[in-house]
């Protein structure tokens, strides 16, 4: 089997986790190439093949041995003109970049098809979580009109530690940091940059409209202190992060991220630490919810790692009919002489056919008889050459049917 060649962009945690998991589990894909920003930086990676890497990305997107380019390296810039560029170049995209995709999707997706290419991003809403094929497939039928999601890991994680411990916001995020959890800078998950990104793109799709980044309304977590915590719980609730869509009748689209009040009841209050949740309420289906590890190396990778394989299925050779193999009923009518069916054992005969079951039905009103043959198992090819050489024959009057026996 012909393997895939791919070329990964990106070695953080993501795609070091997409390496690992394409080196253990699957055969049929063949790493090509891996661009870093630093190539004598330590890798996590058992058996890492050094000759791998590389610190151009150009001898990913323009080697045209590479079928798929997988970028995780995230950000706009460069990321943005090497994912054209790889389009241009005749490379179908998996991607894992929400910032991309709310921000310049309509541009990408409008080049792939132009291209004829495909761009796949089941790896940037909610990591592990199967969410956009479900969407795009089987959820298809429905309308879906309003999703309410826990999409950041990052500030579920400080929102569960504030109300489980009664800490403070700071103490909470500078342990959430010291975990892995929260970045040196945190800014883009805290404020809820992060969130607002994987919205857009999942209403975009859930709602057949295109969402614009810039007229959602984004507030972060910053703000909440452990005394709101405190209070909500005594009123009942909890806070979370929420990332919140709807659209009307008249499809007009309220799409936000902020913290909310959530009922202690709801089944997104009891989403903790750093697990996300998405709820989509659509009709004939109602309510219907996602939930699983939104972030972490190898619940991404898992969703990059099935975009490839979705991508690098090899396409089945279509066997053509003539060379197919089946039994066959032949209804024909022939002179009414001896030796008529003489003639069709003869000339199936000559063409490898042979006959299991010959039926005659009598005299028809033209003096003509009606005659039915069970073929073995026969090529296609052979059984029309013979049609062929019957149309020709003098006994045979006309051929009424054939039809295929199923096996």
């Amino acid at each position: 089997m012909k393997k895939i060649k791919i070329g990964i962009i990106g070695l953080g945690t993501v795609g070091t986790g997409v390496v690992k998991t394409i080196s253990n589990f699957w055969d049929s894909i063949e790493i090509t190439k891996i661009a870093v920003r630093d190539i004598n930086k330590p890798r996590n990676i058992e058996g890492l093949d050094k000759s791998l890497l590389t610190d151009k990305a150009e001898e990913i997107v323009d080697n045209p041995d590479i079928d798929i380019v997988v970028e995780v390296m995230g950000g706009v810039n460069p990321a943005l003109d090497l994912i054209k560029k790889a389009i241009n170049n005749g490379k179908h995209i998996v991607t894992a970049n929400k910032e991309i995709l709310a921000k310049h999707g309509e541009e990408l997706f409008l080049l792939a098809k132009e291209k004829n290419r495909v761009i796949l991003y089941e790896a940037a809403i909610a990591g592990g979580i199967p969410i956009i094929m479900p969407v795009k497939t089987i959820l298809r039928a429905n309308k879906i009109n309003k999703i309410a999601a826990i999409l950041n890991g990052t500030t579920n994680y400080i929102l569960t530690k504030m109300d489980k411990d009664g800490a403070s916001y700071d103490e909470v995020l500078k342990e959430a940091q010291e975990l892995g959890y929260a970045e040196a800078d945190p800014t883009g998950d805290v404020e809820g940059f992060d969130a607002a990104y994987k919205i857009v793109t999942l209403a975009t799709i859930a709602f057949n409209k295109r969402i614009k980044i810039n007229g959602i309304y984004r507030e972060g977590i910053t703000k909440i202190t452990d005394k709101d915590i405190k209070l909500a719980k005594e009123l009942g609730y909890k806070i979370k992060l929420i990332a919140s869509a709807k659209i009307d009748e008249a499809g007009r689209a309220d799409v936000r991220v902020h913290p909310m009040l959530v009922p202690e009841g709801h089944v997104l209050a009891n989403i903790n630490n750093v697990t996300n949740a998405i709820m989509l309420t659509g009709k004939p289906v109602g309510e219907i919810m996602f939930t699983g590890p939104g972030a972490g190396e190898f619940p991404t990778a898992s969703s990059v790692a099935g975009d490839i394989l979705a991508l690098s299925a090899e396409e089945a050779e279509n066997v053509e009919i003539g060379e197919t193999e089946n039994r066959y009923y032949i209804s024909l009518n022939t002179t009414d002489n001896p030796g008529s069916i003489g003639v069709i054992g003869t000339i199936c005969g000559n063409h490898k056919i042979n006959l299991t079951d010959i039926l005659q039905k009598g005299t028809n009103p033209d003096s003509t008889a009606e005659v039915v043959v069970i073929t073995g198992l026969s090529k296609e090819k052979n059984v029309k050459e013979a049609l062929k050489e019957m149309k020709k024959s003098s006994a045979i009057v006309k051929i009424n049917n054939l039809i295929r026996l199923m096996n």
